[in-house]
């Protein structure tokens, strides 16, 4: 099993940044693809999440309106593209894949999903 995240790096504030998450090893249709981030001294915090089998979708309030999710099953890739970026965005992000009768439970609960990705910095400079 593997998830591998791309696409971090650094960006002004208002700025976008387009992260990917590459999955294999496992049927990628039972299960969910979430996005968490870890600040330093911060808990990981749901950021958003895909069920590419039903088109659930899942956003933290502090990235709904700026974020988007979407899935290509044909590549079992989930990108999470990121606009209107803010400081307060900055945070290693990791992708995680649970599965979907899970974590349909509860996306932001990072102890439903199994597998993680080894994250990819984002740092959004003021």
């Amino acid at each position: 099993v593997q998830l591998v995240e791309s696409g971090g790096g650094m960006v002004q504030a208002g700025g976008s940044l387009r992260l990917s998450c590459a999955a294999s090893g496992f049927t990628f249709d039972d299960y969910a693809i979430g996005w968490f981030r870890q600040a330093p001294g911060k808990e990981r915090e749901g950021v958003s999440c895909i069920s590419s089998s039903d088109g659930y979708t899942y956003y933290g309030d502090s990235v709904k309106g700026r974020f988007t999710i979407s899935s290509d099953n044909a590549k079992k890739t989930v990108v999470l593209q990121m606009s209107s970026l803010k400081p307060e965005d900055t945070a290693v992000y990791f992708c995680g894949a649970g599965e979907t009768r899970w974590v349909l439970a509860g996306a932001s609960d990072s102890r439903l999903y199994t597998y993680w990705g080894q994250g990819t910095q984002v740092t959004v400079a003021s």
